[in-house]
Order: C-alpha cells, then sequence, then structure tokens
C-alpha cells in the first residue's frame, strides 16, 4: 500500500528469496539460528536507511539494462518451470509420462483460454489451468489430501519462536550483501510492471518501494520468516492476466494473511501437484522474457555498445544459471554475487552500461565543454 513513506505504487508482490538460503544456512552453521534472524533484522533495518542513496542510482538503468535484468530474470526462471513439469528436481518419478501430460496438459488448456475467450475467463486463466490440473491430477491418484487432513483450522504465529536474535557483525554484513543484491532484481521488476501499468516511476517512488521492502524483511524476521524480495513472477502473471490494478493486490493480501491463519484452507494450496504448476510456469515465466525483450525493442542497437551489454549480461545470467558450479571455488562473500544468475546478468549489465554509456558520455560531455572554452579563449 502506498503512501508517503512506504510503498511504490504499484501491483507489487514479495517473497521469499533463494539468494538468501546459502548465506543463511552458513550463517546458522556458523552461529546458530539465533543469528540469522538477527541479521535478518539488522540488513532491513539498513535497507530502510539507505533506500534514498540506492534510489539515486536510477539513472544507471536505462532501458537497455532494465530490458536485460528482465530478460535474464525470465531466462533463469524457465529451468525451474521445466524442473517442475518433470514432477519436481529430485523426484522418485522425475520425468514419468503421468507428469509430463499433466504438465503439457495444463499449458495447453491455458493456451485454449486464451485462443478462445476473452475478459474475465481470459484474466483467470492460470487459476482455471491451475484448478483443472489439479482435478485431472486427483482421477489419475496424483493427489495426496493428507496435508489437508493434518493442518489445524486456526494458527496464531508466535513472534521470534525460534528465540530471542542475536547479532554477529559478520552474518550483518553478509545478509545486508544479499538484501542489496535483492534491490537490483527489484529494481528490474520495478521497471517492468511500471511499464505494464503505464505508470512512470521517479525516484522518490523507487525510494519508497526499496523502504517497503526493507519494512517488510522486517516484519518477516519478526515473525519467523526469511528475507523478502520483489517476486519477478508477478510480471508474468500480470502480463498474461491483464489485470493492473492495485485493488487485487489488496485482496490478495488478505487471502494470504486468512491462509497463514487457518492453515486448513491454506493446506490446499499444497497439494496441487508440482507437475501442473510447472505447466502453468512455461506461460508465466516465458511471458517475463518476452516482456525483456519487449523492454529491449526501445533500445538503440545501431550501437554496438547495447548489443554487447544485452549479449553479455543475458550470456552471463543464463550461463551461471545452467553450469551453478562456475564460481564454487570463490570466496562466499563473493559467491552471493556470482551464484545467482539473475544477479550475475544484472550486475553485469549495470557494470557494462556505465562503461559504455555513462562514462562515454562523461567523456563527449567534457569534450564539448573544452571545445566552447576553446573558442572563447
Amino acid at each position: 500500500m502506498e503512501n508517503k513513506y512506504f510503498g511504490i505504487g504499484l501491483p507489487v508482490v514479495l517473497g521469499c528469496t533463494f539468494t538468501a538460503v546459502g548465506p543463511m544456512i552458513a550463517i546458522g552453521g556458523e552461529y546458530g539460528l539465533s543469528a540469522v534472524y538477527g541479521s535478518i533484522l539488522i540488513s532491513g533495518l539498513i535497507v530502510m536507511l539507505i533506500s534514498g542513496i540506492f534510489g539515486k542510482l536510477l539513472r544507471f538503468f536505462p532501458p537497455v539494462v532494465t530490458g536485460s535484468v528482465v530478460t535474464i530474470i525470465g531466462i533463469t526462471l524457465i529451468p525451474v518451470a521445466m524442473n517442475n513439469m518433470a514432477g519436481g528436481q529430485g523426484s522418485e518419478n522425475f520425468g514419468s509420462l503421468p507428469n509430463l501430460a499433466l504438465a503439457i496438459g495444463t499449458l495447453i488448456f491455458i493456451i485454449l483460454l486464451y485462443r478462445f475467450f476473452t475478459g474475465f475467463i481470459r484474466a483467470i486463466a492460470i487459476l482455471l489451468g491451475l484448478i483443472t490440473g489439479t482435478v485431472v491430477a486427483f482421477f489419475m491418484g496424483m493427489v495426496d489430501f493428507t496435508p489437508v487432513a493434518d493442518a489445524s483450522w486456526f494458527h496464531m504465529v508466535k513472534p521470534f519462536y525460534f528465540g530471542t536474535p542475536t547479532i554477529e557483525w559478520t552474518a550483518v554484513i553478509t545478509m545486508t550483501l544479499v538484501a542489496l543484491v535483492s534491490l537490483v532484481e527489484s529494481t528490474g521488476v520495478y521497471f517492468a510492471l511500471s511499464d505494464i501499468c503505464e505508470e512512470k516511476i521517479t525516484e522518490k517512488d523507487v525510494t519508497r518501494g526499496y523502504r517497503a521492502e526493507g519494512l517488510a524483511i522486517i516484519i518477516g524476521g519478526i515473525f519467523n520468516a526469511f528475507p523478502y524480495t520483489t517476486y519477478s513472477q508477478n510480471v508474468g502473471l500480470l502480463q498474461l492476466s491483464g489485470v493492473k490494478t492495485k485493488k487485487v493486490i489488496y485482496l490478495t493480501g488478505i487471502f494470504l494473511i486468512l491462509f497463514g491463519l487457518v492453515p486448513k484452507i491454506g493446506a490446499f494450496t499444497t497439494i496441487i501437484p508440482t507437475s501442473v504448476l510447472g505447466g502453468a510456469m512455461v506461460a508465466m515465466f516465458g511471458m517475463v522474457v518476452a516482456y525483456g525483450i519487449k523492454m529491449l525493442g526501445r533500445v538503440d542497437f545501431n550501437k554496438q555498445e547495447n548489443l554487447l551489454i544485452i549479449a553479455c549480461s543475458v550470456g552471463m545470467g543464463l550461463g551461471v544459471t545452467v553450469v551453478p558450479e562456475l564460481f564454487a571455488r570463490l570466496p562466499e562473500g563473493v559467491q552471493i554475487l556470482t551464484s545467482n544468475g539473475i544477479v550475475a546478468g544484472s550486475i553485469t549489465a549495470i557494470i557494462l552500461n556505465i562503461l559504455f554509456n555513462e562514462l562515454s558520455f562523461a567523456k563527449k560531455k567534457v569534450t564539448t565543454t573544452d571545445v566552447v572554452e576553446q573558442k572563447a579563449s
């Protein structure tokens, strides 16, 4: 929700970031779980405090960077969809015919809804695809209602369930770096959503978005959750559904709170077969890629520098995703920046844009000034 201090005013959804998994495991092994939550709380506070400074970096995110980042986000998510289509990485029936049939059937059903329907039906095509796929999976004997039966009817979240947070500054620095890296991904999502919603965002808007993310990290830490980031999957869902109003996000928040307080209802979302989710993910994540390409359509492709920025950043993002062990021998602090394809590709795009566009612009500006001074003298 947007106000004077918090919120970017776009249909943004936050979720726990996978970037923090590795660092949290390392922190937990070294200092214990209390230090994990202590570092999460402090990192959220730091994000709030430096949001204004980070917001001033907006000039380093022209279309060639934001388009590359969104494209990278979509490309790096595709392998997740593929693994889910096969039944989930590590599953016993990975790649089985029933899993593939469910996944492809769900995807085809969503496509057919888009082809033959408009309006409300098209807007909820993903939801209908998930429901239909789950019903078919039930008759195939692939739906387990045990989680629903075991779930309680009411549950109240207990703050600091795992004990009083402790502060270890090494852990704090690590988690802060994770949070800052997540802001890079969030920036790409902000620009994609602003483009979809046709609402231009300013430095102040982005700053409020960062500040809200920092607040979410703090609240999440208090209630035993992990660090939050802006979920890029929402870009594909918005583009597919065509629903751009923030009222839907408000209702979504209410439903999520309800699901959290009434586990019996929330458990129904866990019985959706992984392969069904995978089929829907192909459409959603693929749409993220498509929208990134659309954003790149504004880039001047006559400049070879822009082509090189896109080539190297997308190549690095995809490469790290496909070969995650590439930087495994580097120090853990460096791996935070290199082990995630989205982060590695985004940082590559930002650095190359500065090298080719920002520095060259500054050079041209100085040269022009020198010429004027020479004429004046």
